[in-house]
C-alpha cells in the first residue's frame, strides 16, 4: 500500500481512509437493516440522545469536532427531520439542539443494530479492535498535552537550524551507505547484483581501489551519501548517490556532489563520469548544473541494467 510506505508523513491520509472504510461499512449496515440514519450523523444524534438539548458549542467540544463542522452537520439533520433548533428556555439568547420525535423513535430502535456493530467489529478485527481503541485514546491524550502542529513546527525549526555537514567514510557509517542507496533503488528500480556487492562491502569495492565515500549529516541524522569510484588511474565514476527522501530539499545532494568533485580535483583526476536513468530528472538536472554533459549513447560495458544516461564532467563546456 503506497500510503503505508510514507509512514508518519501520511498519517492523516491513512486515518481518513480507515475512517471512510468504517463509515462506509456502517452505512451499508444501516441501509440493509432499514435504519433511517447515516453513520456520520451518529456522534451528534447519540450525544443529544444521551445529554439532552445542547448548544452547537457543547456538542462540538464533546465529540471533538469543530464548531463549523457540527453546525454544517446540524443543517443536514434539520433538513432530514432529525434535529430542530430552539431557544434555550433558561437563556433566550442561546440556541440549543434537540432531537425530534422521529429521531427519538429511530434511535430507540437501534439497540440490536449497535449490539451487532460492536460484535461484528470484534469478529472482523479480533484483538486489534481493543488495541486500536486503546491507541486512539492514548493519541487523544497525547495531542491534548502537545498539539501535533506545534510539535511539527518546533522540529522544523530545529532541522533548519541544524548545520548540514559533509563527512568522510567511517566504519560506523557503513550501514547508512547501504540504507540510503537501497531506499531509492527499491523505490524506483531494483537492487542489482553489482549494487548488492558494492553496498555490502564498500571498503573492498570503493575505498581499497582508491575511491572515496562521503556522507551528509544533519545533527545526529545521516541523510545522504555519495561515492567516488576509481575505475582506472585518473578515471573516476561518481556513483551511489542517495539522499533520504524525508530530508529532500535541504541541499544535501548538491553538497555531496560538490564534495565528490572537489575530491576528484584534489586527486588530479582526468575523467569523471556517471551513469543514471532518465526517469530521475531531478538528479539529472542537478548533474547538468554541476558541469556534467549528457553523452549521445549509454556507456559501453555499463554494469547497470537501469542505466540509460551517461554523463561526463566537463565544467565550462
Amino acid at each position: 500500500m503506497y500510503l503505508a510506505s510514507l509512514g508518519k508523513l501520511a498519517l492523516g491520509s491513512r486515518l481518513k481512509a480507515l475512517s471512510d472504510h468504517f463509515y462506509g461499512a456502517a452505512d451499508e449496515v444501516y441501509r440493509a437493516l432499514g435504519a433511517p440514519i447515516e453513520s456520520r450523523w451518529l456522534p451528534v444524534l447519540r450525544y443529544l440522545w444521551d445529554a439532552g438539548p445542547s448548544t452547537v458549542t457543547d456538542v462540538a467540544m464533546a465529540i471533538g469536532q469543530t464548531h463549523s463542522a457540527v453546525s454544517q452537520l446540524t443543517d443536514k439533520l434539520v433538513r432530514a427531520g432529525m434535529v430542530r433548533r430552539r431557544r434555550d428556555p433558561a437563556d433566550g439568547r442561546r440556541t440549543v439542539l434537540t432531537l425530534t420525535a422521529g429521531a427519538q423513535d429511530a434511535l430507540a430502535g437501534l439497540g440490536p443494530t449497535w449490539c451487532a456493530v460492536r460484535r461484528g467489529v470484534n469478529v472482523s478485527l479480533e484483538e486489534h479492535a481493543t488495541h486500536l481503541l486503546d491507541a486512539i485514546a492514548a493519541c487523544e491524550r497525547a495531542l491534548k498535552e502537545r498539539p501535533v502542529a506545534e510539535a511539527i513546527l518546533a522540529e522544523h525549526a530545529a532541522i533548519k537550524a541544524a548545520p548540514l555537514e559533509i563527512v568522510p567514510y567511517a566504519p560506523a557509517l557503513r550501514e547508512h551507505f547501504y540504507r540510503l542507496n537501497a531506499q531509492w533503488l527499491e523505490r524506483h528500480f531494483r537492487i542489482e547484483d553489482i549494487d548488492r556487492a558494492v553496498l555490502g562491502e564498500p571498503e573492498r569495492y570503493i575505498l581499497q581501489p582508491g575511491g572515496a565515500i562521503f556522507f551528509a549529516r544533519l545533527g545526529e541524522d545521516v541523510i545522504g551519501t555519495c561515492a567516488l569510484l576509481q575505475e582506472s588511474p585518473g578515471v573516476f565514476e561518481l556513483t551511489k548517490m542517495g539522499v533520504d527522501e524525508t530530508f529532500r530539499g535541504l541541499g544535501a545532494g548538491k553538497r555531496l556532489l560538490e564534495a565528490c568533485i572537489a575530491e576528484f580535483r584534489r586527486r588530479n583526476g582526468r575523467t569523471l563520469f556517471l551513469e543514471s536513468n532518465s526517469r530521475l530528472q531531478t538528479a539529472v538536472r542537478m548533474y547538468e548544473k554541476a558541469g556534467f554533459v549528457m553523452q549521445p549513447s549509454v556507456r559501453a560495458g555499463s554494469h547497470y541494467e537501469r542505466a540509460d544516461v551517461y554523463m561526463i564532467y566537463r565544467p565550462g563546456a
